[in-house]
């Protein structure tokens, strides 16, 4: 069940004096949650139903700038309003916030109440509905790591985000001892999670000084990236509430690993049965997935932006880091963009290791999705299985280098364009080129040590 609350036990719950506060929120380009917090008792009285939010929350960047060239939206159009549509099924406590509850929403356009098609939940919902026209269902997991430093955040962004100290000195992949350090926060990450509905599995110590990883149970598409979005945001509010910053910026230092947000997906029929598996196939690899993988893999670099959305998602796809640098598939190998998993077996599935954590899931796992229905519908031939070191296979398929390039492969993408229609790609494209654009006119940290006195 995507919530835990029930409008009829929400107002019991205000009623008894519980819960006095209702957050109301939807997921912007950048995959953060955007929204309002309404007194319960008004939230009762008329939000549940619908409330409304500034347009320009799907058009801005990172730092809410209102950037030119959206069709959708502009200084000359007004910036008017969306309508905000709480899904009442999502609707869930949030035990670290006192006396808190929260609903996401779906964004409908003002005037036809039809879904707004380049809100990343509705890209998703198309794509779900595209499967459901086939007699599929998804089923997805994401993965999600993160670095956590001794300082708040306060005090990082008054350092200017230097000197910073990761929260352990080494490498604590698995590390029991070293983990037990941050149990006082990760406990309450998990703990927090668990209480606000969401099926935690575990979290860990990852592959470099400070670095943790949080695992959530497998679910459909939609509700994996709800689950995503909201642990994310949980994550920075359970360590601001503990004097404590993370970053999933994908690559925060040079000297570190990147951060990754591994999906692992697959397809089950309407009646639940695991088309992906097929007892008699090697390794248990039906032919629908097999069309499906080859569909991920002819697509990959067109999808490479809905993986890697900045200038620095780029910086984290180094050889000998576990981040990939081919977009191949191979069996249980870690070197892959693409691995298969749970081989010969029901939960036989595909991992995508190209996203990283700073990824918007709802995109990403759109266009997964929409390249698996093109390899599927197309009935492509999977290519051989690589074997080895992925990182020295020379001739294999490139993952785009850098955001511009991703940008182009998305542009002309005949297939996303089909899936999720011209505007939608067109939005995103230009969300893609302002990146470049405002990266480009800055004067960065690099320049100014290597060539102030040099040059």
């Amino acid at each position: 069940m995507p919530g835990n609350l029930t409008l009829d036990s929400l107002r019991e719950k205000v009623a008894a004096g519980q819960i006095d506060t209702v957050l109301t929120v939807i997921p912007d380009m950048q995959g953060r949650l955007m929204g309002k917090r309404f007194h319960a008792d008004f939230f009762l009285e008329s939000a549940w139903e619908e409330t409304h939010c500034c347009n320009y929350l799907i058009a801005t960047d990172l730092e809410m700038v209102t950037v030119d060239g959206y069709s959708s939206t502009s200084w000359s159009a007004g910036y008017g309003d969306y309508i905000m549509k709480p899904e009442m099924s999502t609707l869930r406590l949030l035990p670290w916030l006192e006396g808190t509850a929260m609903v996401t929403c779906d964004l409908l356009d003002h005037h036809t109440h039809a879904l707004v098609p380049h809100a990343p939940r509705s890209v998703l919902k198309q794509q779900i509905s595209r499967l459901q026209s086939m007699g599929l269902t998804s089923a997805v997991a994401t993965e999600l790591e993160f670095f956590v430093f001794r300082d708040s955040f306060e005090e990082l962004r008054d350092k200017g985000y230097r000197e910073m100290t990761p929260i352990s000195p080494y490498n604590e992949d698995y590390h029991i001892f070293q983990t037990t350090k941050e149990e006082g926060l990760m406990r309450s990450i998990r703990n927090g999670l668990n209480g606000a509905g969401v099926r935690v599995e575990n979290t860990k110590g990852e592959a470099d000084p400070g670095q943790a990883e949080i695992n959530v149970c497998y679910s459909d598409a939609l509700e994996m990236a709800d689950n995503h979005c909201l642990v994310k945001n949980a994550v920075k509010e359970i360590a601001f509430i503990n004097n404590r910053a993370v970053t999933f910026l994908a690559k925060w230092s040079h000297d570190a690993a990147g951060s990754s947000s591994h999906i692992h997906q697959s397809l089950v029929s309407t009646s639940g049965d695991p088309v992906f598996y097929d007892p008699d196939a090697e390794y248990g690899m039906s032919d629908l997935m097999r069309h499906y993988v080859a569909g991920l893999l002819k697509h990959a670099s067109e999808n490479t932006y809905f993986l890697a959305p900045y200038v620095n998602s780029y910086k984290r796809f180094i050889a000998g880091t576990f981040a990939p640098t081919k977009a191949i598939w191979a069996l249980d190998n870690r070197t892959a963009g693409y691995r298969v998993v749970g081989d010969g077996s029901r939960n036989v599935r595909v991992e995508c290791r190209v996203g990283g954590s700073d990824l918007n899931p709802y995109l990403a796992i759109a266009a997964q999705i929409a390249a698996g229905i093109a390899g599927i519908e197309d009935k492509l031939e999977l290519e051989k299985e690589f074997k080895g070191d992925a990182y020295q296979a020379r001739k294999a398929r490139e993952i785009p280098g850098t955001l511009g390039q991703a940008a182009q492969a998305l542009k002309k993408s005949v297939m996303l364009r089909d899936a999720m229609g011209s505007d939608v790609i067109d939005h995103y494209v230009r969300c893609a080129e302002w990146e470049l654009e405002d990266f480009h006119s800055k004067v960065t940290d690099y320049e100014i040590n290597r060539g102030f006195e040099r040059a």
